[in-house]
């Protein structure tokens, strides 16, 4: 099979593997592990922040912040397709009792005046605005990088009003590299980001998020009250400083499969790409084939290929680092069959 389903879908290198076999380990509930301190001051150190905290998840990531940010009753800002809307269980008004309030973007990116008037003002009949969370990439979006001016001029008006900002940077190394704009700057017009290590960094597992110490220290106990203080972590965590180490530069490699994938999909009768493919999504529209996405799926299986649905008609490609050039070349050849 050649599994474009996500990037999550990696396998843990063999330099990842060895390093969690010789990890050094201790309490990280007690901030005894090394390997996790170590890890928690490199991701600091690449985002630009005081401090930062090793997360089991990218959900748990973003939550931590909606809770830390927040209190019960406020009301969050956030793009209508943001991953932290659509595909987090409704965790923000599950765990921190916070209602969303969607606002539309173009490509996942929202428009400062729309968030300028969504600030609620002060009046005991509205919720008070808590939070304005952001996402780049944005995955709905097709993996769409959101502009470093539009993150700046919400950034502005976060701080006019006194609301914090938290970034939702799943894939923000990916737009670092698409971009050529180091992870430190895109970081620098948030108060909070949490990216992941197990998506085209290829861990087997964890996020971090990044902020101020006081909002770490205050993270940390969210991160206690959700079950995820870990103690001898250490050896899933060398494997995320070997992500940051050593996996970075290689996204380049998906972004390049990425496009190769499109520009051939884009010569094949009856299928449309949706998505400007900036990074390592493709959206790919079936409709005129007579297919539905669940259909061409099931299609695809036989083929060998494996994707997501992404709407009725609509598939999602994610390259990765187990999909090489000549597993592309495959994909375009067995796609161009079933339309024949």
């Amino acid at each position: 099979m050649i599994d474009l389903r996500s990037d999550t879908v990696t396998k843990p290198t063999t330099a990842m593997r060895e390093a969690s076999y010789k990890a050094l380990v201790g309490d990280d509930v007690y901030g005894e592990d090394p390997t996790v301190n170590k890890l928690e001051e490199k991701a600091a150190e690449l985002t630009g922040k005081e401090a930062a905290l090793f997360v089991p998840s990218g959900t748990q990531g973003n939550q931590i912040a909606v809770l830390t940010h927040c209190q019960l009753g406020n009301e969050v800002i956030l793009e209508e397709n943001a991953h932290i809307y659509l595909y987090e269980g409704a965790a923000m008004s599950a765990f921190a009792g916070v209602q969303p309030r969607p606002l539309k973007g173009i490509r996942g990116a929202l428009n400062p005046e729309d968030v300028r008037n969504a600030v609620r003002p002060d009046d005991l009949h509205f919720p008070e605005t808590g939070l304005i969370c952001l996402e780049n990439t944005h995955n709905k979006a097709g993996g769409a990088i959101i502009p470093l001016e539009n993150m700046k001029a919400i950034h502005e008006i976060g701080q006019e009003h006194m609301v914090p900002i938290h970034l939702d940077g799943a894939r923000l190394f990916n737009a670092a590299v698409a971009s050529g704009i180091p992870v430190k700057e895109w970081s620098s017009y948030v108060d909070t980001v949490q990216f992941c290590l197990s998506k085209g960094l290829g861990a087997p597992v964890g996020s971090m998020i990044a902020g101020s110490k006081e909002f770490i220290r205050q993270a940390r106990k969210w991160r206690k009250r959700l079950g995820g203080g870990m103690r001898q972590v250490g050896v899933i965590a060398a494997p995320g400083l070997i992500a940051l180490t050593e996996m970075v530069d290689r996204l380049a490699e998906d972004h390049e499969h990425a496009k190769m994938l499109a520009d051939g999909i884009k010569n094949i009768k009856g299928l449309e790409v949706e998505n400007e493919v900036e990074t390592n999504i493709i959206l790919i529209n079936v409709e005129r084939i007579g297919h539905t996405a669940d259909s061409y799926l099931e299609a695809l299986k036989k083929e060998g290929i494996l994707g997501v649905a992404f709407g009725e008609k609509t598939i999602r490609f994610v390259t990765n680092f187990g999909v090489m050039k000549k597993d592309i070349e495959q994909v375009l050849e067995r796609m161009q069959k079933l339309v024949l």
